[in-house]
């Protein structure tokens, strides 16, 4: 195509068309998957819930805690919540969780409505990469714009996008960054807006920087083929794309360098060994209506799959783009396949749960050879009967798989004829409307089945969460009138519904669930007798007096009220203990750790089979036990979830010891080891206020730290009621550690302390931000000045310098 026609083709079609095409996608995108929601009946459009796993027990919860911070509700800031796990690092959790500029949204609906406001933000983030990768296609070539329409919203409604990522929000942010950083790719070519480039990388990275990397991988992968297509593989450009690349992560470094040392501070979760789907499983997840957890989630529609597979057989496209772009798709696919690739995309590390994360970026490469095919001009006859042998031999060679439905293949079927109808009559330039109505609404109602399907499948297979309703609001409404921070700690509640319920209901809770939990937590929590699932990831609250005394919890939700805590028997957050009491040392036994962080003695712990003292109030520690445990004939049944090391049941109260010879008896799985204690509440009593009577006389709490006035003369260890988590220094050195919790020592000289919490890596992170953008300033300013003196250059002595300047 001469240069005249091209300049022409590529200003109509990613002129004015791009808005309307990037608008159409986006339309397409969204319609489908409230129509799968709305067939399923699922939340917002149904009594069905849509809470499941990961989308309750942290997406939810984090963006309710979001809101609470925009807002200026919440306890804590942007370094230190002190909601959760009794004090976490947050700035970790707001790079993994919250990164993506449209997480603030949710700002704008009611705090109420926060499930509401999280369902549109999913809606709008696989819209917003609908459109980004239609504008992407239509600057990597011109074309019709409906198609690229259509194909930009296959690539958003993907199987991955709708069935995995849909209750992973943060993923979608990869979603949307494939395209844009392809865009660069263009951009760093055509040695085109080096500013913009490295800005677009560093949004992409903070989004979420696990996708986005995966996504910066593909983009790179796509750069090198267009330029080996068009014989333009030159050092100095991929030199560029580099530098743009690590000049846009280096402004992201702010962010990211926090969360990769949050990631190496937080315990250790389980490693998994990668096992290849089978090949019939890997193309039957090409088809619509499937779900699987372990196998790559590659849909894209029957239409988009048509004409990627009629790529080698489209005599108008060049033969070398031909080879290169087929052998790019079935390169990537196969890379999914083998474990050395498969680690280089999970970043050296097979992730717990779904294999295969980066199956988006697959489904974009099939969407790029598919517009390959459509912008050299609709496919001949020969080409869509190889389109068409391409699927079929999908569809045969998935036929062994039990991942295909009942639905599945008439589904299959039906946009295939849809896809062929709309392709001939595109080719002949009959009824152009009709042939868009046809390939998308194969692509709509094939995408909007998966979507129900993958809603109801999700139900059954995976664990779900009650949405938020009048009991979740009453809950929210009592521990907020019962909050007294920082005097005393307020508790969800033992019972959870959500693995973050310090966030979504309010208090200051021992709860917590993020990769990012803190080693340091999960170890001294467990040694106190608590519970976790996800292998110690997810935290439970600890209901026991002991903790709750030294962990000053005045209140807290239990089955269905608030019950508030005598003051008196309560510690202040700040205590001082005794000059030469030495840091516990924990060992097998909770009471016995309890006891020693507390300083006193204030269990029994009754042979095996023997019966507690009258009075008493008995807790049964049994980590690794399933089943009921009862106190006597007529006490409590309580129900243990224990399955170490996935997880772990909590220390539990069976009642107070009301009759002599009345033992736990457990029915049920039993684990390794169990163990009974005997409270005795009057010694609690006493050592609390022990305690009290040398605690600081008055504690001041900050977004990032602590401070307390000490007594005259305060000499021992001052503890802070907090885990001693990386990052914290008390008067500017780092802090000790006394059972696990924030310590240091005072000798009599200092009538205050403060401690405070600095995220790790933030310092760091933020030296590397501030050397990025100074090297794109200088960057910058080299390439004006370069440009400015090119014009200088020209003299009609010297013609041929002056073309020589002109090209460089």
């Amino acid at each position: 195509m001469p240069a005249q026609t091209t300049s022409a083709a590529v200003s109509r079609f990613t002129g004015p068309a791009a808005p309307l095409a990037a608008s159409l996608a986006a339309f397409l995108t969204a319609l489908a998957v409230c129509v799968g929601d709305a067939v399923a009946r699922t939340f917002p459009f149904g009594p069905e819930r849509r809470g499941v796993n990961d989308l309750s027990n942290q997406f939810i919860p984090y963006h309710a805690h979001l809101w609470d911070l925009v807002h200026g509700r919440t306890d804590g800031g942007l370094l230190l919540n002190w909601q959760s796990g009794w004090g976490s690092s947050f700035l970790p959790d707001l790079g993994t969780y919250l990164g993506s500029p449209l997480a603030l949204l949710v700002a704008l609906f009611p705090r109420e409505d926060i499930e509401y406001a999280v369902y549109t933000v999913t809606i709008l983030k696989m819209a917003a990469a609908a459109a980004a990768m239609t504008v992407a296609l239509l600057r990597l070539r011109p074309g019709v714009w409906w198609a690229a329409a259509v194909l930009g919203a296959s690539y958003a409604l993907c199987g991955w996008s709708v069935i995995e990522a849909t209750y992973n929000p943060m993923w979608l942010d990869g979603l949307i960054a494939f395209p844009l950083l392809c865009l660069v790719g263009e951009w760093v070519r055509r040695g085109r807006r080096p500013l913009i480039g490295p800005l677009v990388v560093a949004v992409c990275w903070v989004g979420n920087f696990y996708t986005a990397y995966m996504a910066t991988i593909g983009a790179a992968l796509v750069l090198l083929v267009r330029l080996a297509v068009v014989h333009e593989l030159r050092l100095r450009v991929v030199v560029r794309a580099v530098a743009t690349v690590l000049l846009g992560i280096g402004l992201a470094a702010p962010i990211l360098v926090p969360v990769f040392l949050g990631s190496t501070h937080a315990y250790p979760g389980w490693t998994n060994e990668f096992e290849a789907a089978s090949g019939t499983d890997f193309l039957a997840r090409l088809m619509p209506v499937t779900y699987s957890f372990s196998t790559p989630a590659a849909f894209v529609g029957t239409g988009t799959l048509l004409l990627a597979g009629a790529l080698l057989f489209h005599g108008r496209v060049p033969r070398r783009e031909r080879v290169l772009w087929a052998g790019f798709a079935v390169a990537v696919a196969l890379s999914l396949q083998w474990q050395p690739t498969h680690l280089v995309w999970h970043v050296f590390a097979t992730p717990n749960g779904s294999p295969y994360r980066q199956t988006f970026v697959l489904c974009g490469v099939l969407v790029l050879a598919a517009w390959t095919v459509v912008s050299y001009g609709w496919p001949g006859r020969r080409a869509q009967l190889g389109g068409v042998g391409v699927v079929a031999a999908v569809g045969v060679g998935a036929v062994a798989s039990e991942e295909v439905t009942g639905w599945s293949y008439p589904l299959f079927a039906l946009g295939l004829a849809a896809a062929c109808g709309g392709v001939w009559l595109a080719r002949r330039g009959k009824l152009p409307v009709v042939a868009a109505v046809l390939l998308a609404g194969a692509l709509v109602g094939q995408a909007a089945a998966t979507t129900a399907y993958a809603d109801r499948e999700r139900l059954g297979r995976l664990d779900d969460y009650p949405a938020w309703g009048a009991e979740q609001g009453r809950r929210t409404q009592a521990l907020g009138e019962a909050d007294g921070w920082p005097a005393y700690r307020t508790d969800s509640g033992r019972e959870q519904i959500t693995g973050n319920e310090p966030m979504l209901f309010g208090g200051q809770g021992a709860a917590y669930y993020s990769s990012h939990t803190p080693a340091v937590l999960t170890k001294t929590l467990a040694a106190l007798g608590g519970g976790w699932t996800s292998r110690g990831r997810n935290l439970q609250s600890l209901d026991n007096p002991v903790t709750d005394a030294l962990f000053g919890v005045g209140a807290r939700w239990r089955g269905d009220r608030l019950v508030r805590t005598d003051p008196d028997a309560v510690l202040p957050l700040v205590t001082v203990r005794p000059e030469g009491a030495a840091a516990p040392r924990y060992g097998a036994s909770p009471f016995r750790n309890q006891e020693l962080l507390l300083g006193a003695s204030v269990y029994t712990l009754p042979a095996r089979g023997t019966a507690c003292p009258i009075g008493s109030e008995v807790f049964l520690w049994a980590p690794d036990f399933r089943g009921t445990a009862r106190l006597g004939t007529g006490g409590k049944k309580v129900k243990m979830t224990g399955e170490l090391p996935k997880r772990r049941a909590a220390l539990t109260s069976m009642g107070v010891q009301e009759r002599a010879g009345d033992v736990v008896a457990l029915k049920g799985r039993r684990g390794k080891k169990h163990e009974v204690g005997c409270l005795d509440s009057s010694r609690l009593a006493a050592a609390v206020a022990e305690l009290k009577a040398s605690a600081p006389v008055s504690v001041d709490v900050t977004d990032s730290g602590i401070r307390a006035e000490l007594r005259p003369g305060a000499r021992g260890t001052v503890v802070v009621a907090a885990p001693r988590i990386a990052g914290w220094t008390c008067e500017g050195r780092p802090a000790d550690a006394y059972g696990g919790l924030v310590a240091t020592r005072v000798d009599g000289d200092r009538t205050s302390i403060t401690c405070d919490f600095r995220t790790p890596g933030l310092r760091a992170g933020l030296g590397a931000g501030a050397l990025a953008a100074a090297l794109l300033a200088g960057w910058l300013l080299w390439a004006g000045q370069r440009r400015r003196r090119r014009p200088a250059a020209v003299t009609p002595e010297a013609p041929a310098r002056s073309e020589l300047a002109r090209t460089a």
